[in-house]
């Protein structure tokens, strides 16, 4: 165990004393940085204050582990010291002192054992520590990134100036102890160097964007939020490689292990006049031999210079070529200054950045949860803004009566047709009442022109712009049509009349330096009202007045069927029975009016007519009559013949007439009566009045019990 440490043999505990005093001052600094950081970003609401603020406790955690490291390696040559002491003096080859060297070098056991176990076991827990932190941090971020979710920090300026003392402060301890680290005792203190320039970098981030924010827009402080976790877990990932990597490194006898917190990227800003010997250092740990004594890497070392310039220059000269998307249109602007207002799809070329820049409008859309993101980099496709209702996530029917699923935009229309009248003043006044609709008004539109409808706004703002423009003009609109309009069927012409007047509304936007506006650069292709019905607790209101005019029709059908079959059963058809009828009307008129007597008879005579020749009941009912006038006619004429026959007998024969009448009319009379003829003067009446029948044929249809004289 004591030959890893021959190597350090010569190294005075002087120089690790410096060392952990050193080491002492990275921790002072790392945790004034993070406490520094966890106040401002407290007090301010800054998300990506907090979240660096862990990285700087984190790199105070390294400090310490390095401190205790160095402390021990400063304990080990003390007895180091006292070992070489014993071994020179007298009492060396005494029997108590002939053990092994080793049993007398705890202070080198346990040096040898936080090398073995304290620093692969710290190392472990700064990455895990920083990953599960920055992957936090991050899903909170990302929720905080959109404009309508955004809260800018309440003191920017303190922002500005922390940032700028902690990039300051870190960026010059990280040169001293990057500088420190030149020494090979002190070569682990880069360690810590990489844990302060990665504090002092995350600080100039944070001052440069609140820069930005305070002279131009808030982009660079809302994405801040959720780099700085990102550099958060990058750091800890790194480190979980060099740990994994360390583990099958060969190392050389006597060589001090490298701790895996150590970052080699951080280290490189650290120490930028020696990025090429700390890169030859990495290979040549990480291998284990000496890759930078190769021809090849003496080639790439001196060419990489020119070479990265090269590449430099070649980029920047790519950045004249811009390549505009078949469903994109954009700009290209000079300095700021728009030199191209329409650029079509293909390729493009134009002067270097930042000289010509291509600019294409963002366009936005609402995301599940109600935010704004941005959806794509287009000015072209048709775009949809709901302006009223939203529509029914289903495709099945929904009855007035059900519940409509999100929020309901309700319109004021008018009850019935406006009633006007004049006021005192003599101005006239609508006196109609209102009535609330929730109505469907999807509004689809297209960019026509890219100047104008970049100019009509924020990129996040303008669908809200279009969108409350058009709300105005609708509300307006259905002041003056009723409900049976919006639910009947005038719907197709409403539309026609919002689109205008919405166009209309859209062309008045986005004045010009002349104060004259120059319209909004969209063109609406439809807008209309798609679905509309009342409040749900007044649908059933609705629906009474539909259900009456039902019945109502059903009445109106059902009279007319009995109309029909009425003047079927009189007429035989309802063809013959209306021209009865109206034959009839034309009689009342002539009697009305007292018209001639042979025109009335004529007009009855063709009623008379019109009724013979129908086939149903009137017809029946006039055959028989005419068939009993008939009879009735011919018997009458037949006792007025016998009459006058019976006068010619009488004037031939009257005495023989008269006793004929009288013995006709005597037998009438007596033909049911008993006649008993006897003497004048000898009358004798004998009555038996036994019954003759005494019940043995009942069956006869003489009377039980009559008489016999």
């Amino acid at each position: 165990m004591l030959g890893m440490w021959k190597g350090c043999m010569k190294v005075d505990y002087i120089t690790y004393k410096q060392a952990a005093n050193n080491c002492v001052g990275g921790i002072v600094l790392q945790s004034l940085i993070a406490a520094a950081l966890l106040i401002y970003g407290t007090i301010s609401h800054d998300h990506a204050a907090v979240t660096q603020s862990i990285f700087a406790a984190v790199g105070a955690l390294a400090w310490i582990a390095l401190a205790v490291v160095y402390d021990q390696h400063r304990r080990e040559r003390i007895e180091a010291i006292e070992a070489d002491a014993m071994a020179t003096s007298s009492l060396a080859g005494t029997s108590v002192f002939s053990e092994s060297a080793e049993e007398f070098r705890p202070a080198a056991k346990r040096l040898a054992g936080l090398h073995k176990y304290f620093v692969p076991t710290v190392s472990i827990l700064i990455s895990v520590v920083l990953v599960g932190a920055g992957i936090w941090r991050f899903m909170v971020a990302k929720t905080m990134v959109s404009a309508d979710q955004f809260s800018p920090p309440r003191h920017e300026g303190w922002a500005l100036g922390v940032g700028l003392a902690i990039a300051g402060l870190g960026f010059m301890f990280a040169r001293y102890a990057a500088g420190l680290a030149k020494h090979g005792p002190w070569a682990n203190l880069r360690a810590g160097a990489s844990f302060a320039i990665g504090s002092a970098l995350m600080g100039l981030g944070m001052a440069v964007v609140n820069m930005i924010d305070l002279i131009g827009p808030d982009t660079g402080v809302r994405y801040y939020q959720v780099i700085a976790p990102i550099f958060v877990v990058l750091a800890g990932a790194e480190t979980m490689v060099h740990f994994i990597l360390g583990i099958y490194r060969p190392r050389r006898p006597g060589e001090i292990p490298r701790p895996a917190f150590d970052s080699r990227l951080l280290g490189l800003l650290a120490a930028p006049d020696q990025i090429a010997q700390s890169i030859s250092e990495a290979v040549n740990y990480q291998l284990g031999f000496d890759v930078s004594s190769g021809w090849f890497y003496k080639l790439l070392s001196r060419a990489l210079v020119p070479l990265f310039f090269f590449g430099l220059l070649v980029v920047w000269v790519l950045s004249a070529v811009a390549v505009i998307r078949p469903h994109q249109r954009g700009l290209i602007l000079r300095f700021g200054k728009v030199i191209n207002d329409n650029v079509e799809p293909g390729v493009h070329f134009k002067l270097p950045w930042p000289i010509d820049e291509v600019y294409i409008p963002e366009y936005y859309s609402r995301g599940w949860n109600g935010t704004k993101m941005v959806s794509d980099y287009t000015v072209t496709g048709l775009r949809t803004i709901e302006l009223g209702t939203a529509p029914p996530a289903t495709k099945d029917p929904i009855l007035w009566t059900n519940d409509h699923a999100g929020e309901e935009i309700f319109q004021l229309v008018r009850t019935s047709a406006a009633l006007i009248s004049a006021n005192s003043t003599g101005d006239q006044a609508d006196l109609s009442d209102l009535s609330v609709l929730s109505a469907e008004l999807p509004l689809q539109y297209i960019v026509s022109d890219v100047l104008l409808y970049d100019q009509l706004g924020p990129a996040n703002q303008r669908d809200d712009i279009l969108r409350a423009t058009a709300q105005h003009e609708l509300v307006s609109f259905f002041q003056g049509v009723t409900v049976d309009d919006v639910l009947g069927g005038k719907r197709l012409d409403l539309s026609a009349k919002m689109r205008e007047r919405v166009q209309a509304a859209f062309d008045k936007l986005n004045p010009g330096p002349d104060g004259k506006p120059r319209g909004a650069g969209v063109s609406v292709l439809r807008l209309a009202i798609v679905g509309a019905h009342p409040p749900k607790n007044v649908a059933p209101a609705f629906e009474t007045p539909v259900q009456a005019d039902q019945k109502r029709e059903a009445n109106i059908q059902a009279a007319e069927a009995d109309g029909v079959k009425s003047l079927t059963e009189v007429a035989g058809d309802v063809a013959t029975a209306r021209k009865i009828i109206a034959s009839l009307n034309e009689l009342e008129k002539m009697r009305d009016r007292k018209a001639d007597a042979k025109e009335i008879r004529d007009q009855e005579f063709a009623v008379q007519k019109l009724l013979e020749s129908a086939g149903g009941s009137a017809a029946a009912s006039l055959s028989r009559a005419q068939a009993e006038r008939w009879s009735r006619h011919m018997t009458i004429r037949g006792i007025a013949a016998r009459q006058q026959g019976r006068v010619e007998l009488f004037n031939a024969a009257p005495e023989v007439f008269k006793a004929r009448t009288y013995f006709a009319t005597l037998a009438s009379i007596m033909k049911d009566a008993r006649v008993y003829i006897a003497p004048e003067k000898s009358l004798i009446i004998d009555y038996d009045l036994k019954d003759k029948d005494f019940g043995q044929d009942i069956f006869k249809n003489n009377t039980i019990g009559q008489g016999s004289n």
